[in-house]
């Protein structure tokens, strides 16, 4: 709806060349619970996922099982979509390289660079990763098995020597300092940022943004003399050869925005307000993707978060070390809630992070079973117990030590989310759950309650007030953590006696920071629901790693 405010995000587009990881998910999810925050907050929210398709290293895979290209990626991104559903993953579009739009989307870049005079022929030599593409000798490592790509270190390099054309980002360096030197929080974090300032100011190489001879790719538009490489029968010369991967890959969040098929969308959601990517790609994304997005004239996004790695005692996870932890089990461990919870409160999502399955348990344990869940259960029994299931008034803001800290919270946890400090974020809601695990501690409401009993009303009225006061506490942590766990929301919502305003993706519903006001349906009657654990304790502390 165009009178609301818009936020459009976008994640990284995963390589299907294997099943999905957690550590591949993981950026996934964060940004799933960004796009679910703005949502609940009244923006027309974009979010954008999907799989990055073409490579030399994808044709061979499927020439290894039998099978076509696009049917070996079909396979797999099947395998995508069903992890991300488990992880209750809710994005407006889940875009695929091999999609109609997103080729002519392609192909129209290129068009434009080289009306631009940014595209030339030259002829490249060097190594060349089948998983990543064309690799500059600063970016590999030698070592005692030979020359490697350390994003790929088990996939064998090849040296090639081709005739390809080069985009020109050499003659974007000095715009590109000017951008970082105006617009400081364009990359974050800020030790990211530097580090591609630093690159940028080492000098700037064109690239390479073609393939010869490559036929599962999108086929490049233009033939060496400039002319269109559509054939009278509508197919595209194979001389011309494909458009190398990363330049076809980075192009998916105009393509999702609607470029250059529907330029009244494109308007409407082109700049992308954040790009959550790993720090493995920041090069392209904060280097190629502006000077690409320049030629084309076109705007820049507006911000591009940077996370880091899982790690496993210090060594990266990956499906090719065989050290990764399987979406399906943490699912099936945890819940889809709780798998979403453990992941982003264990894993910082702005540097490198070392975890382990016993990590994951442990937090689910101490902070879902012990602190949250048991804050919500034995509050709605005592709320049963003493005041027959009656749903009690918080009190005012003024007279309740919650509310008072409760406004603080809120405050802090929305910085942490609209930051991407993801991992803070939920650590300043469990430090508010923490404190309203003490106010039962020290308030005693069962010594209240025996006191009521004997005809004290100071004591029934205290114990209505305390009672409230944590009803609330629930209700408001309940609601705050939604985004982060939008199946438990609900659940929370229905046994405090409360309708949950929301749709399945976070849409449909009030203002979520109005919700989140102190005693903002603390005139409405209810009762409570019945209470039922809403995290059961695992009592295996251990797992693979």
């Amino acid at each position: 709806m165009p009178d609301r405010p818009r936020f459009y995000i976008t994640t990284a587009i995963a390589y299907p060349n294997n099943r999905p990881g957690l550590h591949t998910l993981y950026e996934v999810i964060g940004a799933d619970v960004i796009a679910r925050w703005h949502r609940m907050s009244g923006h027309d929210t974009r979010f954008l996922t999907g799989t990055d398709e073409h490579s030399v290293n994808i044709a061979t895979r499927a020439a290894e099982s039998g099978t076509t290209p696009r049917e070996f990626v079909d396979g797999i991104v099947d395998l995508f979509r069903a992890a991300e559903g488990a992880l209750t993953i809710s994005p407006d579009r889940f875009i695929r390289t091999t999609d109609a739009d997103h080729i002519r989307s392609a192909q129209e870049m290129v068009r434009r660079a080289y009306a631009n005079g940014d595209i030339y022929l030259g002829t490249y030599e060097g190594w060349y990763c089948p998983n990543e593409g064309f690799r500059a000798a600063s970016d590999l490592q030698e070592t005692a098995r030979g020359t490697i790509c350390p994003n790929h270190p088990d996939v064998p390099l090849q040296w090639l020597s081709e005739r390809n054309w080069f985009f020109r980002l050499s003659a974007y360096q000095e715009r590109l300092e000017r951008h970082y030197a105006e617009h400081p929080d364009f990359v974050a974090p800020d030790y990211r940022r530097n580090e591609m300032l630093g690159f940028i100011r080492q000098g700037l190489e064109d690239f390479s943004i073609s393939r010869a001879g490559a036929t599962w790719g999108i086929p490049f538009p233009i033939r060496e003399d400039g002319s269109s490489s559509l054939l009278p029968d509508g197919t595209w010369d194979p001389a011309a050869g494909t458009i190398y991967v990363w330049y076809d890959a980075l192009i998916n969040y105009i393509t999702g925005a609607g470029f250059p098929d529907d330029p009244e969308a494109f308007e409407r959601w082109w700049p992308a307000d954040l790009h959550v990517i790993g720090k493995d790609i920041a090069r392209f994304h904060a280097i190629f993707w502006p000077a690409m997005l320049w030629s084309a004239g076109l705007e820049l996004p507006r911000r591009i978060w940077i996370h880091g790695w899982l790690l496993v005692q210090g060594e990266r996870m990956s499906k090719s070390r065989g050290n990764f932890l399987d979406p399906a089990d943490a699912v099936a461990t945890f819940g889809s809630d709780g798998a979403r919870y453990v992941t982003l409160r264990e894993v910082a999502f702005d540097r490198d992070t070392d975890v382990s399955w016993d990590s994951f348990v442990r937090r689910y344990n101490a902070d879902l079973a012990n602190d949250f869940g048991n804050l919500v259960n034995r509050t709605i029994s005592m709320v049963h117990r003493y005041l027959d299931g009656r749903r009690p008034a918080p009190r005012a803001a003024s007279d309740s030590p919650l509310a008072e800290g409760w406004s603080e919270t809120l405050e802090a946890y929305r910085e942490k989310v609209e930051g991407c400090l993801l991992h803070e974020a939920l650590g300043e809601l469990w430090e508010y759950v923490g404190g309203a695990n003490k106010v039962v501690d020290a308030e005693q409401p069962w010594v209240l309650a025996r006191a009521a009993e004997t005809g004290d009303e100071a004591a029934a009225a205290r114990l209505r007030g305390v009672l409230g006061d944590l009803v609330e506490a629930c209700r408001l942590v309940g609601l705050a953590v939604a985004p982060f766990m939008p199946s438990t929301a609900p659940r929370v919502m229905e046994q405090l006696g409360y309708a949950y305003p929301y749709g399945h993706a976070g849409d449909d519903g009030p203002g979520l920071l109005g919700e989140l006001g102190w005693g903002a349906h603390a005139a409405d009657p209810g009762r409570l629901g019945t209470p039922t654990p809403l995290f059961p304790r695992l009592e295996v502390e251990s797992g693979e790693a």
